[in-house]
């Protein structure tokens, strides 16, 4: 996620930035990258090798959503470290739709009309059981590829065969779930302390991604719908103690 990327100066931050989390609301989520079977590509790698001409689905391509958009950096940078970029794509005679969201219904449409075969992004509960009920299979992001992406911060992830029906197994991808806050290291701890007790005060009112009452104790959790990378404020982690919040 961006705030790990921020924290270790990697991506598009030239210098670590002292961020500290207060707390990970849940939202699972993880990076897709699925092609329709008709292809016959079962790699990223093999786009590059064979100059495939997709016809992919994802967010928007402009150059300042390639560089502002936490979404379409991680799915450049992926598409990096397999060796092409959507202008190889657009080279290669392939074609684009961008999307200005994930559950967008012309993406729903160009996946059942067959336009597309090929759909790069996050927010693959909206969107990965169409594609697989049309023939899509999602590529792996492993080996090489896998560890550039670690190495920029990011978790490593499936595409669990347990959300969707009609997948053989899981797919090895990198992790896109939780929505963090975050405030300088400099911010001081009693005005983190009452951040934190507002959070509470104020969780009945909170909705979720998850569609869940709102549990304090997962803000703090570092758990699948709430990974967190980047260290707690001190006034958040004297928060969550003397509360009983568990970590």
């Amino acid at each position: 996620m961006a705030v790990t990327l921020a924290f270790k100066g990697t991506g598009p931050f030239s210098k670590p930035v002292p961020l500290r989390t207060v707390a990970v609301f849940p939202s699972y989520d993880v990076m897709g990258f699925a092609v329709h079977e008709s292809t016959e590509i079962t790699s990223l790698a093999q786009i590059k090798q064979e100059r495939v001409s997709l016809r992919l689905s994802t967010g928007p391509t402009t150059k300042r959503a390639l560089m502002d958009s936490t979404t379409m950096f991680t799915v450049a940078a992926v598409m990096k470290a397999a060796g092409f970029t959507f202008a190889d794509i657009r080279k290669w005679e392939g074609r684009i739709q961008s999307v200005p969201r994930p559950s967008h219904a012309d993406r729903r449409a160009a996946i059942e009309n067959g336009t597309v075969n090929a759909i790069f992004d996050e927010g693959i509960k909206s969107w990965g059981q169409t594609a697989v009920n049309h023939g899509f299979r999602f590529l792996p992001v492993d080996g090489a590829i896998r560890k550039r992406m670690i190495d920029l911060g990011y978790r490593p992830s499936v595409v669990p065969k347990s959300r969707f029906q009609g997948m053989p197994e899981d797919v090895s991808t990198v992790d896109f779930s939780g929505w963090p806050m975050v405030v300088l290291a400099e911010m001081p701890d009693d005005v983190v302390y009452a951040l934190c007790e507002a959070i509470e005060a104020r969780k009945d009112l909170m909705p979720t991604d998850n569609y869940k009452p709102l549990d304090v104790a997962q803000l703090c959790a570092n758990g699948e719908e709430t990974p967190c990378d980047v260290p707690l404020h001190a006034g958040a982690e004297r928060f969550y103690r003397e509360r009983g919040y568990p970590r």
